[in-house]
Formats: C-alpha cells, structure tokens, sequence
C-alpha cells in the first residue's frame, strides 16, 4: 500500500465533471501532499490567472495540492444570466469537490 508521503507528483490537465458540463482544470499535487485546495473560478478569472497560478504554486511549496478550475464553460461565460447563477455555480462547486474525492491520488486527502 502506497501511504501518503510516498506518493510521486502529479501535474495533468483535467476535465472535472459535474453534474451538466464537464469543467476544464489543472490538478497539481505535490509529493506528500497533505491536502488539497479548489480553486473555483468564475467570472472575471480563470483557471489560467497568474496571479492565482502563483498563489497555488506557493501552497504546492507546503506540500498542498491545488485543483484550479473555471465554474462556467467557455461559451457559459460569455452568457451573462449563467455568471450570476448562484445556484448552478454553488451545485457545480459541490460537484467538484466530490469529483475531487473520487480521484484516487487526491481521495484521501482533506478539501479546502
């Protein structure tokens, strides 16, 4: 059995699926990762931020895995109505997270 710390690391391109779109975004997990933040981006940022790149590349630097990932598709964020959807933008966010636990080299894992 592979424990936590000795697990290698992971950097790969995702489409995380949610319950009406599948959601592009980048997982990273650190050797020995301890833990894992979502970074859930919406309108006005993306996935692709620098500023948010940096932010996660220095929680990588603790040993926290990051998935940074948009909550709208590329057409749905051009769509003003969807931007503002709380309710689609929250269920996509929980969505996500499960999808997050499913993985398995970030299931066992605590989310923030």
């Amino acid at each position: 059995m592979t424990r936590w710390s000795d697990a290698p690391p992971i950097d790969r391109e995702v489409i995380v699926d949610v319950t009406d779109a599948g959601l592009a975004g980048r997982l990273v997990l650190p050797a020995g990762a301890i833990g894992l933040v979502l970074f859930a981006h919406g309108s006005g940022s993306s996935r692709l931020s620098p500023r948010n790149v940096q932010v996660a590349e220095c929680l990588h630097a603790a040993r926290m895995g990051t998935l940074l990932f948009d909550l709208l598709t590329e057409s749905e964020s051009r769509i003003r109505a969807r931007i503002f959807d709380i309710p689609r933008l929250a269920q996509r966010l929980a969505d996500a997270t499960r999808w997050s636990m499913r993985q398995p080299e970030a299931g066992g894992l605590r989310i923030g």
